[in-house]
């Protein structure tokens, strides 16, 4: 558990609005609705929760916004007060094919997309950050996802880990956010999660709580 006056883990979230195929997503009910829920639900202990931010489901068009949101993050007052170590982007996704809930453990430099993002693009086997080098290229969390996996299994959630991310909006968006993680010191996580219909929206809510407390405990 977190050592006694080590200050608290800030946890930034992010999920996505709708796109091609997925009328509504869940992500964006989640993620709308999570500091209210926290409230009742009462935060763990050593979590201060920051940003809640929806993001079009853009790649290349929603870097933009992505970005900003990651600085308006750091300009905070928060981040002054708290250590670049204890701060954790967490992004949600959904998979509309999933039944269980998917711990994200790399992305890929590619951007293939299966159909057109929010904003018309529909790259293939472009690198999502020239840079990086070719499409080939990975990058890791440095959080133990395994690890994160079992606790939240032993809590009694349909849960997996996951090293394909797929090469739509979701690794796009957890490939910059990792490479921004590195770059700042921070940390980065993207889970991916089932449609309301096949995981009922409470039971997301619970889940999104629990993923808060289970990172916490890791410091």
């Amino acid at each position: 558990m977190g050592s006694e006056g080590l200050p608290a883990v800030t946890i930034h979230v992010t999920g996505f609005k709708k796109f091609h195929g997925v009328a509504e997503n869940p992500t964006e009910t989640i993620v709308s609705n999570l500091k209210e829920y926290m409230k009742k639900k009462g935060m763990p202990k050593g979590v201060v929760l920051g940003s809640c931010n929806v993001l079009e489901a853009a790649g290349q068009g929603g870097v933009s916004p992505l970005y900003q949101t990651f600085q308006s993050a750091i300009n905070s007052k928060d981040y002054e007060s708290s250590s670049p170590g204890r701060i954790i982007w967490l992004h949600f996704g959904v998979n509309s094919g999933a039944t269980r809930f998917a711990i994200e453990h790399q992305a890929v430099n590619e951007a293939t997309f299966r159909c057109p993002d929010e904003m018309g693009w529909k790259p293939q086997k472009v690198p999502i950050i020239p840079s990086d080098g070719g499409i080939s290229r990975v990058r890791e969390t440095t959080l133990p996802v395994e690890e994160i996996t079992k606790s939240l299994a032993k809590k009694g959630y349909e849960v997996m880990t996951s090293d394909d991310a797929g090469r739509f909006v979701c690794n796009y968006v957890y490939y910059h956010s990792l490479r921004f993680a590195e770059q700042n010191g921070t940390k980065s996580l993207f889970v991916h999660v089932p449609l309301f219909l096949t995981i009922d929206e409470e039971t997301q809510m619970q889940f999104a709580a629990s993923l808060l407390e289970v990172l916490a405990s890791l410091y």
